[in-house]
C-alpha cells in the first residue's frame, strides 16, 4: 500500500491543499507480508493407496480344494498365490482330526488379508466331517423329536467341534420350507412345511452354532422347496408371486436376518417373480430383495460349479455375474478355477461390467466378516457381522 499513499500525497500538494499525515513509528508500523511467518497449510485428508485390483478382487472368492490333505500340495501355493478370500473344506480334505487341523494352520498361515475358512455340515445326509464327527439325524428328524432347544444344544456341539478343527463358518443352516419326499432334493434337510416351525427350529440351529463361535449360513434364499429339481444338475423355475414367497418360503429367512445371522446362501433357481431366466444367485433382483429384507451381512452364493449354473456359465463368467448382481462371496468347489475367476472379475471392473465400488463392497464385507480392517485393502469401512441373537443392527 505504499506506493498508492505516495502518489495520492503528490497528488494534494499539487493542488495546493494542506493535508497533514500521520505517521506511525516503526514499532507501531504493521509487519510487512514478508517478516510475517507463513500460515501453516491446510490439514489433509489422509489418502488410501488400497490394495491392487486382483486383491481385491481375489477376496470375493470362496474355493475349495479337491482332494487337497496338506498345507504343502500344489493347489494350496495357487489359491494363496490368487489371494482369495477363502477356503471351502469338504469331505475330500478330511482324514484325521490331526490332519485337518494341519491343513487349517497351514492355509491361513499363508493368507496376506486374514483367511474365512468354510465348511458344509448340515444334520444328516449333506456331511462334510461324518467321518470324524459320527453321523447324525436330519433336520427334519431333529425336529419331529426335540424341541429348538435340544436343537440349539445340537448345532452347539457340533459348532464346538467344528471350532476345534479351525472352521469359521458352517453353510448351514437350511431353512428351507419343504414337505417332500424325505430324499427329495430339500425333502429332510428342512426342519419343517410350517415355515413359523421352520423359521423356530433354523434359530435355534444357529444360534447353537453361534454359541460356539460358527457363523452360521442360512440356505437357500429365497427358498428351494417349492422346486424338485436338482440344481446339482439343471435349472428349475419356480412359478410363484413375491406375495406368495413373503407369506412361506421368506419367513425363515427374515427371522433369520432380524436375528443376526452373518451370512445367506443365494440358491440356484430361477423364481419367475424375480427373473424367469435366471437363477437367483446370478439375478440382482434376488439380491435386492435380500437387501430390503434388512439383510447388512455377506450374501453368497452356492457353488457356481452346480449344473443350473455350469452347464451355461463357466466359473468365470458366473463370477462376474454374481458379483454384479450383488453377491459379496462367490462360492466354486474346486480352486484351480481361482485365477480365471479372479482375471475375470479384474478385467469386468477395468471394462466397466462390473462398477468397482460394487467389487470393493463385496470386498469390505468378506474382510470385515473375518475381523479384518478392510480400510487399507479397499478403502473403505464396513461392520463386522451381526452378532447372531442381538437383532439387526441399526441402520445408518
Amino acid at each position: 500500500m505504499v506506493l498508492p499513499v505516495l502518489l495520492a500525497v503528490g497528488f494534494l500538494v499539487g493542488l495546493g491543499t494542506a493535508v497533514v499525515i500521520g505517521v506511525q513509528s516503526p514499532a507501531e508500523a504493521p509487519a510487512l507480508a514478508a517478516d510475517r511467518p507463513a500460515p501453516a497449510p491446510p490439514p489433509t485428508e489422509p489418502t488410501c493407496a488400497g490394495a491392487s485390483l486382483e486383491q481385491r478382487a481375489g477376496q470375493v472368492l470362496i474355493v475349495g480344494l479337491p482332494g487337497v490333505l496338506a498345507p504343502g500340495d500344489r493347489l494350496v501355493a495357487e489359491v494363496r498365490e490368487v489371494g482369495v478370500g477363502g477356503v471351502f473344506l469338504t469331505k475330500a480334505n478330511v482324514e484325521n482330526e490331526w490332519q485337518v487341523r494341519e491343513l487349517v494352520r497351514g492355509l491361513r498361515g499363508g493368507a496376506r488379508h486374514g483367511l474365512l475358512v468354510v465348511t458344509d455340515e448340515e444334520p444328516g445326509r449333506v456331511s462334510s466331517f461324518g467321518a470324524l464327527l459320527g453321523r447324525t439325524s436330519s433336520a427334519r428328524t431333529l425336529a419331529a423329536r426335540g424341541d429348538p432347544a435340544d436343537v440349539r444344544r445340537f448345532a452347539r456341539d457340533l459348532g464346538q467341534s467344528l471350532a476345534e478343527l479351525g472352521i469359521d463358518a458352517n453353510l448351514a443352516p437350511v431353512v428351507d420350507v419343504d414337505d417332500g419326499p424325505a430324499r427329495g432334493v430339500i425333502g429332510d434337510r428342512s426342519f419343517s412345511r410350517d415355515p413359523e416351525r421352520a423359521a423356530e427350529y433354523g434359530l435355534a440351529f444357529s444360534a447353537g452354532l453361534a454359541a460356539a463361535g460358527v457363523l452360521p449360513t442360512a440356505k437357500h434364499f429365497p427358498g428351494h422347496g417349492r422346486s424338485d429339481v436338482d440344481s446339482h444338475w439343471r435349472l428349475g423355475v419356480v412359478d410363484a408371486s413375491l406375495d406368495e414367497l413373503e407369506a412361506s418360503d421368506l419367513l425363515p429367512f427374515a427371522a433369520q436376518i432380524n436375528a443376526g445371522v452373518p451370512l445367506v446362501m443365494v440358491g440356484h433357481v430361477a423364481y419367475t417373480a424375480l427373473d424367469p431366466d435366471l437363477p437367483a444367485s446370478l439375478a440382482p433382483p434376488a439380491y435386492a430383495l435380500l437387501r430390503r429384507m434388512g439383510f447388512d451381512g455377506v450374501a453368497i452364493t452356492d457353488s457356481t460349479g452346480m449344473g443350473a449354473v455350469h452347464r451355461t456359465w463357466d466359473f468365470p463368467s458366473s463370477a462376474v455375474m454374481a458379483v454384479a448382481a450383488g453377491a459379496d462371496a462367490v462360492l466354486a468347489t474346486d480352486g484351480n478355477h481361482a485365477r480365471a475367476m479372479r482375471d475375470a472379475l479384474v478385467e469386468a471392473v477395468e471394462t466397466g461390467r462390473v462398477d468397482a465400488d460394487r467389487l470393493d463392497e463385496a470386498a469390505a464385507r468378506v474382510l470385515a466378516l473375518k475381523g479384518e480392517d478392510p480400510m487399507p485393502v479397499v478403502c473403505r469401512g464396513a461392520e463386522g457381522p451381526p452378532v447372531f441373537g442381538r437383532g439387526r443392527r441399526p441402520e445408518h
